[in-house]
């Protein structure tokens, strides 16, 4: 199995389509905080040594390829935010879909393609090429799964300042066993998905 390259963005541009962004997300499956989403750029020949999807990395090395992405010259990217609010209001799916299509929006120039990780994502405002397990396949859509991670990793270690019960700053909000006792002994907090069943569920805490 070929790992992760610029092989989709190139065949893209030898096409005359550019720019070419990959997008990803970080936060779908927590039942606290907020999810991201990243738009990212990537100048033709790119290399940074160990990008790659975000799930492989351990949290120091992504935080060191998060710093050296987000500083390199030629590297254009911009990420979005979306609250536990917004998610009880659009539902998880529909929010995801809006924070990619925002993040896409404030790149400028504007992606004329994206790659993106998973599905399609309806109404998107370019063409899109979607890739499952693409964050393992294209290094632009692996470079937004890592700026995605770091920056809803450092939203959780600040709300866990303003939340200290919870243990944020260790499982980032995700179903684990001990946010699950967490939950049981102190019940929701503003920050609690309140339309994800195990926090909607009462009798669960």
């Amino acid at each position: 199995m070929p790992g992760c390259s610029l092989e989709h963005e190139a065949s893209l541009n030898a096409r005359g389509i550019s720019p070419v962004a990959g997008i990803d997300e970080a936060g779908r499956g927590p039942l606290a905080g907020p999810l991201f989403a990243a738009a990212v750029v990537l100048p033709e020949g790119f290399h940074l040594e160990g990008l790659d999807d975000s799930k492989k990395l351990s949290a120091a090395r992504r935080e060191r390829i998060y710093e050296r992405l987000t500083t390199m010259r030629g590297v254009f990217w911009a990420s979005v935010s979306m609250s536990p609010a917004e998610i009880d209001r659009l539902n998880i799916l529909r929010a995801t879909h809006a924070a990619m299509r925002e993040a896409w929006s404030r790149l400028d120039p504007r992606p004329a393609h994206v790659l993106i990780d998973g599905l399609p994502v309806p109404d998107f405002p370019c063409p899109q090429t979607a890739l499952v397990g693409g964050d393992g396949i294209s290094l632009s859509i692996a470079a937004a799964s890592i700026i995605a991670k770091v920056e809803r990793d450092r939203s959780m270690v600040e709300l866990d300042r303003e939340y200290p019960e919870y243990g944020f700053a260790k499982h980032k909000g995700y179903p684990t066993r001990e946010h699950f006792d967490k939950l049981r002994a102190h019940g929701p907090c503003p920050i609690h998905r309140k339309s994800f069943a195990p926090v909607a569920q009462r009798e669960l805490w």
